[in-house]
């Protein structure tokens, strides 16, 4: 006779909260992890080790600044194309591919006397190559981690994330004067043999996720893709949800600008930039950790839209011109509220069928990056007329009125996550 399921441990396996010491049990999450943090910390050395190699052999700040543009451009235009690679071949062999060849370009650029043309072409295909690797590994964690792990572990590598880049960037001057930029681009290299050392002895082998037999071409899964992610309701919620991050990064475009204009005697000018930079991302893993460990599953879905508006919220205060110490305290509320990702990551992994996920994550990845560029690029045109102060403060009042309409969208469309939700709640 069947059994029939009680309501109250029904909704004990919703709102399960997994711990740090659950997921960091799992070696296959363990190993995704170390191979990320890696090769991200390589990433941050070879990014302040491109600035100074360009800038010492052309002494052009537009040279320089189109260099760093190359990392933003690659992402935008072909991760929607390449990440369907994640859906059509066995993830982690997708993975390994994008490492090792990595490493081998990043090797070349690590020649010395190699050509600018050829330096800047190398750089494209590196960071071409990442978003079959980001796709590939947003859509195999879900199968490493089931139910809340996956927020959980989330919240981990986002956390991890922050810390690995404000570490890189804070080390890359001191370990580039030590070894040079050329040596720094090699180590660069050696990281991504790294991350794919660990990947094979870490992450165990799986099937392609397409169905048997069926190969689509690429641009018919990017078709479909779209297709999927903009022709469903919830879906397109989401990742509007995710694209809401344009205006909120916003002003870490303008920390430069910003802080000429609350630099002091005491506090110069570089050293409130570093303070104004560092303040979101604090508030970032500050806001990871409280939301993953403390809300529960449910209550996170129903936080969302409230979070987002909180993400853009804190910064119209600039509009009055506050003193440094407001400032900062503002970014780091708005850097809290950004924690409201992780639900709607959750919440995208649950509805997107798990054969399609890499060609879902590639296309949300591609227009991130675009939200974060052109934010930031049209912030900066708008701050060379209205000054920085008031330019935050225009993003943030425009972010609150785009999270408070999404918020509502979702309430609408949220009708059906819950079952999808319990569905892959562990029992």
């Amino acid at each position: 006779m069947r059994t029939r399921r009680l309501p109250g441990r029904h909704r004990r396996a919703e709102d399960h909260q997994a711990t740090y010491g659950e997921v960091l049990a799992i070696g296959e999450f363990r190993a995704l992890w170390y191979g990320q943090g890696l090769s991200l910390l390589g990433d941050q050395l070879a990014q302040v080790a491109l600035a100074v190699l360009v800038y010492d052999r052309t002494g052009s700040p537009l040279a320089t600044a189109a260099v760093y543009a190359l990392t933003y451009l690659p992402s935008i235009a072909g991760g929607p194309l390449l990440a369907g690679l994640a859906d059509r071949f066995a993830r982690r062999g997708v993975m390994l591919a994008c490492d090792l060849l990595r490493a081998v370009l990043v090797a070349v650029m690590a020649l010395p006397g190699m050509p600018f043309p050829v330096l800047c072409a190398l750089v494209f295909l590196v960071v071409l190559l990442g978003a079959p690797f980001s796709a590939a590994r947003a859509a195999l964690l879900p199968e490493v981690l089931e139910g809340d792990r996956y927020v959980v572990g989330t919240a981990l590598q986002n956390m991890t994330n922050q810390a690995v880049q404000m570490l890189g960037f804070a080390a890359g001057g001191a370990v580039i004067a030590t070894l040079g930029p050329y040596r720094a681009l090699a180590l660069d290299a050696a990281t991504f043999l790294g991350s794919a050392l660990i990947l094979v002895s870490g992450v165990r082998r799986r099937p392609s996720a397409a169905p048997e037999g069926e190969r689509p071409s690429m641009w018919a899964m990017t078709r479909e893709g779209a297709r999927l992610v903009f022709g469903d309701k919830g879906l397109r919620t989401l990742v509007m949800f995710a694209w809401l991050c344009g205006f909120y990064v916003l002003p870490e475009g303008l920390a430069a600008p910003y802080a000429a204009t609350l630099a002091t005697d005491a506090l110069p000018a570089p050293v409130v930039t570093g303070l104004l930079m560092a303040a979101m991302p604090t508030g970032t893993v500050l806001g990871a950790f409280l939301f993953s460990r403390f809300v529960s599953p449910s209550r996170r879905l129903r936080l969302m839209g409230w979070m987002a508006v909180l993400s853009c919220l804190p910064l119209a205060v600039s509009a009055l011109r506050p003193p440094l110490v407001v400032v900062l305290a503002a970014w780091v509320l708005s850097g809290v509220g950004g924690a409201y990702q992780l639900a709607a990551n959750a919440a995208f992994v649950q509805r997107v069928p798990a054969e399609r996920r890499g060609q879902a994550f590639g296309l949300a990845q591609s227009g991130l990056m675009a939200a974060q560029g052109a934010g930031i690029l049209v912030g900066g045109l708008a701050a060379e007329r209205l000054g920085p102060e008031l330019v935050v403060a225009l993003a943030g009042v425009m972010g609150v009125t785009c999270a408070a309409a999404l918020a509502m969208l979702w309430t609408e469309s949220r009708t059906d996550g819950p079952r999808r939700v319990r569905a892959s709640a562990p029992t």
